[in-house]
């Protein structure tokens, strides 16, 4: 009989902390990101797995039309989540956290990028008929999103599209256009002036559509 109590008894108090767990969960899922890192700060690690599962995809997004390169923006991704949890107590509430996190990740691509560029850039010591050294460019075959099963056939030409265009212009484009953040958020993440990111935005949209018609002919017709 006591064994029996005793069981009743642990079962009711798992059903209590299974409850208790509950809702905590929820209410973490209703907080703002600001509130989730300040709860994460105190050490709460499950608010940090909310933040990951709310930017994960959107991060994924923007770091694959950046580079172009699927499994790179994977590993990127995870950094920029550790860069986040290992610097939590250097956030400030005065900073959106979604500012915070795009700026860490925007770094981390930008620093991807210019190393890809070394990379492609770096010289190939050939020889010409007069015995003379030139430089050879080695050409970036990283791209192939037809390789990637969920690639649509848009898709693939929207990212060749992207490829074309100018870093500086694809970064901002793909901040306002596909992540719909606002200009001052992108001035503050790419630590640009108003004025550029706008102009920016302008002149990669312009060249995009450009890219873009050629590919549609139809988009031509009015």
């Amino acid at each position: 009989m006591a064994k029996d109590k005793a069981e009743v008894v642990t079962k009711k108090t798992a059903s209590s902390d299974r409850k208790a767990r509950d809702s905590q969960h929820e209410a973490l899922q209703e907080m703002s990101d600001e509130d989730l890192m300040s709860q994460f700060q105190a050490g709460t690690v499950e608010a940090f797995n909310i933040l990951v599962d709310r930017y994960s995809d959107r991060l994924m997004q923007y770091l694959y039309r950046f580079l172009g390169d699927m499994k790179r923006c994977e590993d990127l991704l995870q950094e920029t989540f550790l860069r986040v949890h290992r610097n939590r107590h250097s956030y400030r509430r005065i900073a959106k956290f979604s500012t915070w996190l795009y700026t860490i990740a925007g770094n981390l691509a930008r620093s991807e990028y210019r190393k890809r560029k070394r990379r492609r850039m770096q010289s190939i010591q050939s020889v010409n008929r007069d015995n003379e050294e030139y430089e050879m460019e080695i050409p970036d075959e990283s791209f192939s999103p037809d390789k990637h099963a969920e690639s649509t056939i848009q898709d693939h030409y929207i990212q060749e599209a992207m490829n074309e265009i100018p870093p500086a212009f694809r970064e901002v484009v793909v901040l306002r256009d596909i992540q719909q953040l606002a200009y001052d958020e992108i001035a503050e993440i790419t630590g640009l002036p108003m004025g550029t990111v706008k102009s920016r935005i302008n002149r990669g949209r312009t060249k995009l559509q450009a890219l873009l018609e050629d590919v549609y002919p139809f988009q031509d017709e009015s």
